[in-house]
Order: structure tokens, then C-alpha cells, then sequence
């Protein structure tokens, strides 16, 4: 992989990086400053709005429900005018009282994850397509805590330009240091949003590893190229082939 940076450091926001720089298909590389991954984009500070004129973010796809948009609001379009999606990946998010019991952070992980993916098949192109569409980026799509959402984005992105397994996953691992950020944040700016974060169970902030492995094997069942699943699991093949298009040197 380009080791450049990725991580986009925010006040506010914690999670917010480049998916670009992993070595692709063909010996090439997705490009950086093209399409960018995050959590919360309504936790934007005052100065994070100026990291996000400067990076020319010119569309944004929130990737939450409705009820989170309504009680936590949207990106302040208002502040900078983006071309704004809402593509809801869940219809309600994950209640703790709806859970079954999991000993093992990464099975909960599965679980859900699976869940997601199979309820969400036509959410998920549209997602894509989006992303495949605007080729005249910088863009970003983001959730709540930029994760598990947007981590299963990121896999169907990265794997259908032909990045590795292991680049996958270890994009998606990045999370985990992000939501100590998001952690330490709370506890100095909102002390009683941090109490709700350690309340919460552990696993809603985990970004395991081997969750992402379970997944793309799944995922990958009964296929030898990550893209021919992909495009088997609902993705157009012209998102795929557009995507490749713009986002691969």
C-alpha cells in the first residue's frame, strides 16, 4: 500500500480517513483525495469545517436512519453547500435489549454485519452507485461512528477494485484506534455523553478484525474475484467498471 497519510485529523470528528492508497488490481493504486470515509458528520466543529473547504468535499452520503438524522441532525449544509444523500443502511439501529447474548466481540460483529448485508442488498447499490456516479469527488459517506456502515461500504468499494483481503481488513481495523479518539473526546467535551459511551456495551465500539475476515468470506462464497461477487451481490457491473474509471492510477 501508499503509506501516505489517511487519517484526516478533526476536532470533532474522529474517524474520518482516505480510502485511498491501497494497492488495486493490475498493479494499481486507488487514488487519494478522491473519496473519503467517516463517522458523525453533524459533530463538526467550527474548525473542522474549515479541513472540509479545504479538502473541496463536494458531496456527502449519510448512510444513517431517518430517527438518527432527526435526533442528531445532518452535515450543516447550510455552512457548505454539498450534493447531500441519505441512504439509510438499517431501518432501526442496534438496541441492546434486541441483542443475543455473544461471549466473543467479533461474533456479535458477524452477526450483525451479515444482518445488514442481507437486508440492505438495494441500499447498498444505490450507495455504490452514488459513489461511482460523481466523479468529479472529493466526496465522503459517513454513519454514527464511521465503522460498521461505513466499514461494509468500504469493503464492497475496495474489494470490487480489486484491493486485498488484508488491506480490507486492515482499513476497517483503523476504526478501533478512531473510537479511542472518540472516547477520550467525549470525556473532555460532553462528560455525560462519555458516561453513555462507557454504559454502552463494549462491542458497539469494536472494530475486530476478524469480523471483517468472517464477512468477506461470506461474502466471497462460491466467487474467486472480489468483484464478480460484488456484482453478484446487486452492485451494477457499470458502477463497477465507472468506479474503476476514476478512482484508480
Amino acid at each position: 500500500m501508499n503509506n501516505a497519510p489517511r487519517h484526516i485529523p478533526l476536532e470533532a470528528v474522529h474517524n474520518f480517513r482516505d480510502i485511498g492508497g491501497y494497492r488495486a488490481r493490475d498493479g494499481a493504486f486507488v487514488k487519494h483525495d478522491l473519496v473519503f470515509r467517516a463517522d458523525g458528520l453533524y459533530r463538526l466543529a467550527p474548525a473542522d469545517m474549515e479541513t472540509i473547504r479545504r479538502l473541496e468535499i463536494k458531496t456527502v452520503i449519510d448512510l444513517r436512519t431517518e430517527a438518527e438524522l432527526q435526533e442528531h441532525g445532518t452535515f450543516p449544509t447550510e455552512e457548505h453547500p454539498v450534493d447531500f444523500h441519505n441512504v439509510p443502511l438499517m431501518d432501526v439501529v442496534w438496541e441492546k435489549s434486541e441483542i443475543p447474548h455473544f461471549d466473543d466481540v467479533a461474533d456479535f460483529l458477524v452477526w450483525g454485519y451479515r444482518d445488514i448485508l442481507t437486508d440492505a442488498h438495494d441500499r447498498f447499490a444505490r450507495a455504490f452507485d452514488i459513489v461511482a456516479q460523481h466523479q468529479a469527488p472529493p466526496l465522503v459517506y459517513h454513519c454514527a461512528a464511521g465503522k460498521d456502515r461505513t466499514g461494509l461500504l468500504t469493503m464492497l468499494i475496495l474489494g470490487a477494485l480489486g484491493v486485498s483481503r488484508d488491506d480490507i481488513v486492515h482499513d476497517y481495523a483503523l476504526s478501533a484506534e478512531a473510537m479511542k479518539r472518540m472516547r477520550e473526546w467525549a470525556e473532555r467535551t460532553y462528560p455525560e455523553r462519555a458516561h453513555a459511551i462507557k454504559d454502552a456495551p463494549a462491542f458497539f465500539l469494536a472494530a475486530d478484525p476478524r469480523a471483517m475476515h468472517a464477512v468477506i468470506d461470506d461474502f466471497m462464497t462460491g466467487h474467486d474475484d472480489f468483484a464478480e461477487a460484488v456484482i453478484a451481490y446487486g452492485i451494477p457491473e457499470d458502477s463497477v467498471e465507472r468506479l474503476h474509471s476514476f478512482m484508480l492510477t
